[in-house]
């Protein structure tokens, strides 16, 4: 009996088994790497938000809003993002794809009152969000307001900003 065949039949069964689990770690990398593109982007967008927040470049609406009612809001202020995290909701039936919701944590040295901190918070998640929309190329298939975004494998929500 020759035994060069059981050689090539092992062989085979071990370039089989390797295959499957490239395969599984190329899905879970893929859909880490998701995750990863949208952190990058709702960090990015947290700091745009702030950014166009604190040079007062507001729509003509918010501005005259802003110019009655919260004046203080209309000039340079300090508002420091001091994290962004998320965390996942579960899956969102509505849309067949897991829920992630991230909150940003911020801190100003100035007194506004709460209204003023909503706003802020607005903007801030506003442009969050909009930053994830823009880096997924979905901004047509959400509303004006970005409300929620979609990945291909996630729905994005933002939770009101967390004042430390």
């Amino acid at each position: 009996m020759d035994d060069r065949g059981q050689v090539s039949a092992e062989f085979l069964f071990l370039f089989g088994v390797l295959i499957l689990i490239v395969m599984l770690a190329i899905v879970f990398a893929a859909n880490e790497q998701e995750l990863n593109i949208a952190m990058a982007a709702a960090r990015s967008g947290a700091n745009e938000g702030l950014a166009t927040s604190s040079s007062a470049m507001y729509p003509e609406d918010t501005f005259r809003d802003y110019s009655n009612s919260k004046t203080s809001l209309l000039y340079p202020y300090s508002v420091e993002i001091v994290n962004v995290s998320y965390s996942e909701l579960g899956h969102d039936a509505n849309y067949d794809k897991k829920r992630i919701q991230f909150r940003v944590y911020a801190k100003t040295s100035e007194r506004f009152d709460t209204s003023e901190l909503v706003s802020i918070g607005d903007r801030i998640n506003y442009n969050l969000r909009k930053s994830v929309a823009q880096s997924f190329n979905s901004t047509s298939s959400t509303n004006r307001l970005y409300n929620p975004v979609f990945s291909p494998h996630y729905v994005y929500t933002t939770a009101n900003v967390k004042w430390v």
